[in-house]
């Protein structure tokens, strides 16, 4: 008996097996299998192997080579408050940020913040989210029952009570906003970090040098280290933005220097945009192990400009996607990695010689390349064996034109599977979301075998 087969009864899912292990590199087994067993990816390979060889312990097989099988999607830049507000408003960010935004998380408070928290996280396991770092709003209270619930869905979930003391949209007098902030984001930290068996962590949560006093950020950043929590804000999401910081902090070389002037920069932080950075900037982030969430759709729905991928990959940033909302206007991230391929397709129209990002690349973004941001690629991200088993499986019928009538599914390449899940897929063709192994969502649709 092989001791690393447990004796416990096994899953396999049954697809067309498709992973993204490095940039630009497409691994897939187009009539394919993974094998689960206490929470792990314990085998992958050819259906027609995997399927006959035997076991010293039951195996329940779901799912046929009309599916399709990922790694698990990570999610590494969204708001639980905004949703409800997805697609609404104009113009540029801080005149967006006072008219839409403020106002809708000045709400999340209270039954009806709970309520809306209970809501979010059956949206994200439906759209095949597996991981999300997360910003609740200023609140305690519905940052705990955010946590609550994100306990309740078996999501990998990292949060944070949203930060910021300057132009707050709380009550309290400003020089009571940041111990009053400091206090509930260490209870909230001390409660929820590493719980649920490690999958809910903490994020220390500045909104970003325009809302933030440095007394903020220096306690946010200490406090994160103190607890080895993790770090999220935005910087350099729009020039305007940039400008602004320029002249609040005179005594900084750039956006990027006030993040590592008060202690924010490190491996276990999460820099949402990251759009508008010299090259100096790019250096500092690289050397300090920071992550980028790249924000395609958002980036595009607020006009704040194109990230240049490739110049962040050339100098060695890590970089993941994140759905942004309600800027993004969904938390699908089939579209966001679609966008990330077209934005630069854009960019190129007006600057010669642009690479434009293959699929294979867009889901090592959204998969491998993220859980690197987090610190995670020894743990998800990819179908290595021994790695735990968040999967995202997809149904090639309800992406196909006439639900795949008119063509032969099963002879497609792995490279037109990818495509099509990109430029069409959705939570309409999701059919099962699993997180260390355990089934998060299944879909209605009749069960395909």
């Amino acid at each position: 008996m092989n001791p690393e087969i447990p004796t416990a009864s096994l899953t396999g899912l049954h697809g067309c097996v498709i992973d993204a292990p490095e940039w630009g590199k497409l691994r897939s087994w187009r009539d394919g299998a993974v094998v689960i067993g206490d929470g792990k990816v314990l085998e992958v390979g050819d259906f027609q192997f995997l399927g006959k060889k035997p076991r010293p312990a039951p195996i329940r097989w779901l799912h046929s080579e009309r599916a399709a099988i990922f790694p698990g999607l990570i999610d590494l830049h969204t708001h639980v408050p905004q949703y409800p507000v997805v697609a609404r408003g104009r113009g540029q960010l801080l005149d967006w940020l006072h008219g839409y935004v403020f106002p809708r998380e000045r709400v999340f408070t209270g039954p009806p913040g709970q309520r809306e928290a209970a809501a979010f996280f059956p949206e994200l396991a439906r759209h095949g989210t597996t991981t999300a770092a997360l910003y609740a709003a200023i609140y305690e209270d519905s940052c705990e029952a955010a946590f609550a619930a994100a306990a309740k869905s078996g999501l990998r979930i990292i949060m944070g009570k949203m930060m910021m003391d300057v132009g707050t949209y709380g009550t309290l007098q400003p020089r009571k906003v940041i111990s009053v902030s400091m206090l509930e984001s260490e209870r909230l930290a001390r409660k929820w970090h590493g719980k649920n068996e490690g999958l809910i962590e903490y994020a220390f949560s500045p909104r970003f040098a325009l809302a933030c006093s440095e007394r903020l950020m220096r306690e946010a950043a200490a406090m994160a280290t103190q607890f080895g929590c993790y770090v999220q804000t935005h910087l350099a999401e729009t020039r305007e933005e940039c400008e602004r910081v320029r002249h609040l902090f005179r005594g900084c070389l750039d956006y990027t220097d006030v993040y590592a002037q008060s202690g924010l920069l490190g491996p276990r932080t999460i820099l949402g945009h990251c759009i508008h950075l010299s090259e100096r900037e790019r250096r500092v982030i690289a050397e300090s192990g920071a992550g980028v969430a790249h924000c395609p759709t958002a980036n595009i729905f607020l006009g704040s400009g194109i990230m240049p991928l490739a110049e962040h990959h050339a100098a060695g940033l890590k970089i993941g996607l994140g759905t942004d909302v309600a800027a993004g206007p969904e938390l699908n991230l089939w579209q966001v990695m679609r966008s990330a391929i077209e934005s630069q397709k854009m960019r190129g129209m007006y600057e010669p010689g642009v690479p434009v990002p293959t699929p294979a690349q867009a889901l090592f973004l959204a998969t491998q390349g993220a859980a690197e941001v987090l610190g995670k690629g020894r743990v998800i991200g990819t179908f290595e064996t021994g790695k735990e088993a968040d999967v995202t499986v997809m149904d090639l019928s309800a992406l196909a034109p006439y639900r795949g009538s008119a063509a032969k599914i099963e002879d497609m390449s792995a490279e037109d599977v990818l495509s099509l899940c990109i430029y069409r897929g959705g939570p309409h063709a999701v059919l099962e979301t699993f997180v260390r192994g355990r089934s998060v969502f299944r879909s209605a649709e009749p069960e395909l075998f």
